[in-house]
């Protein structure tokens, strides 16, 4: 899963991640574009710059071997968004360190896990070795899926990879070439109504202060204005073209509501905006034979 959604009016919240921009020489924020090969290569920085931070964070939440679909804590095993896996061959795009990927190994699917940064990947393999479940992982971007055509049966992502690329609509048409016909694509985003709300999970984050149809770039810079942190925005509607134009038929849009017995938070995600506004998006299509 992801940093939290960038703050609209381009001031950063005091962060949750110093060290990785102490790494990165990180200054501030840039109101500009970013095209793709700029995307990638931020990504790659800056998520090998604070995967530790990352994993001693967030890795008890996530846990080893389990699938939990985002910070609202819906897991795959009560959501059953996947159906029955066993025998599945099952791509995890994003998967960061593959905990999902192992909970669908030890279910009987054929898992693949990729993601973009070495550093996460590292903490792929040690999960492995913690757990006893090896699944292999392939270092590349989301947008340029290393596989062969009809490779997988079931294509899932929590968090990863969908909202760091500048064409999330290549997303969509490599997992449907890499999908069998009818095989299943079921994705995570920050829910897109967040993009219009400061990044603070207290009351001055229940105040909208941007536009939800501004589609630029939140993009962190360092010294040289090179990009060390890039996400992009989408509209619902966005998306749902983007899958439409892919070959997708969406069977399902799950706004997962926040648990009452949850109080930990997580960047913007608090109990207190959690039970005022979504947080996450969850699209789950069938790829049109």
């Amino acid at each position: 899963m992801t940093n939290p959604a960038p703050d609209p009016t381009g001031q950063a919240a005091e962060s949750q991640h110093s060290n990785a921009e102490s790494i990165l020489g990180t200054i501030g924020v840039a109101n500009r574009a970013a095209g793709a090969t700029e995307s990638r290569s931020a990504s790659r920085m800056w998520w090998d710059a604070d995967a530790d931070d990352y994993q001693a964070e967030h890795g008890a939440f996530l846990g080893d071997t389990e699938f939990v679909w985002c910070p609202e804590r819906l897991r795959e095993r009560e959501a059953r968004l996947l159906g029955d896996v066993e025998g599945s061959r099952v791509l995890e795009v994003g998967c960061g360190a593959a905990s999902c990927s192992r909970w669908l190994a030890a279910r009987g699917a054929r898992p693949v896990g990729l993601d973009i940064s070495g550093g996460m990947l590292g903490h792929a393999l040690a999960g492995n070795e913690r757990s006893g479940i090896h699944v292999p992982v392939v270092q590349a971007s989301a947008d340029m899926l290393p596989f062969a055509s009809d490779s997988f049966d079931i294509a899932c992502s929590a968090f990863g990879g969908v909202p760091f690329v500048a064409d999330s609509g290549a997303v969509m048409r490599e997992v449907a070439r890499t999908l069998r016909p009818g095989g299943l694509w079921v994705f995570a985003v920050t829910h897109p109504i967040r993009w219009v709300f400061p990044d603070d999970p207290g009351p001055d984050g229940l105040t909208a202060v941007g536009s939800y149809f501004d589609r630029s770039p939140y993009v962190e810079i360092n010294g040289t204005g090179r990009a060390t942190y890039v996400e992009h925005h989408r509209t619902l509607g966005d998306y749902i073209t983007q899958l439409d134009d892919a070959g997708f038929r969406l069977r399902g849009l799950v706004e997962p509501e926040w648990p009452d017995d949850l109080t930990e938070t997580w960047g913007q995600w608090s109990p207190l905006r959690g039970r005022t506004l979504p947080g996450t998006a969850i699209f789950r299509c069938e790829l049109v034979a």
